[in-house]
């Protein structure tokens, strides 16, 4: 499933980025979210460490991997 564009309030694409780059440029357009925006991640590989974060910090997300490898990850505020 590739994550339509329109539906992401914010974009990060970390697929040519050195960690821990993405993983602290997700952080940040997470702080400038409100309830019902999102934030979509693209990474060439499985952010694993990052669900961790996102649980314990109150973000739900779905994440999908693309033909290419690539794998985006829609990220939310978990509902209440």
């Amino acid at each position: 499933m590739t994550v339509d564009e329109t539906q992401a309030d914010k974009i990060v694409d970390g697929r040519f980025l050195e960690p821990p780059e993405p993983f602290l440029l997700t952080m940040e357009a997470l702080d400038t979210i409100r309830p019902g925006e999102t934030v979509l991640l693209r990474l060439c590989r499985e952010p694993l460490p990052l669900y961790r974060a996102l649980q314990l910090n109150g973000y739900a997300w779905e994440t999908s991997c693309l033909d290419d490898g690539t794998f985006e990850i829609l990220i939310r505020h978990r509902a209440e």
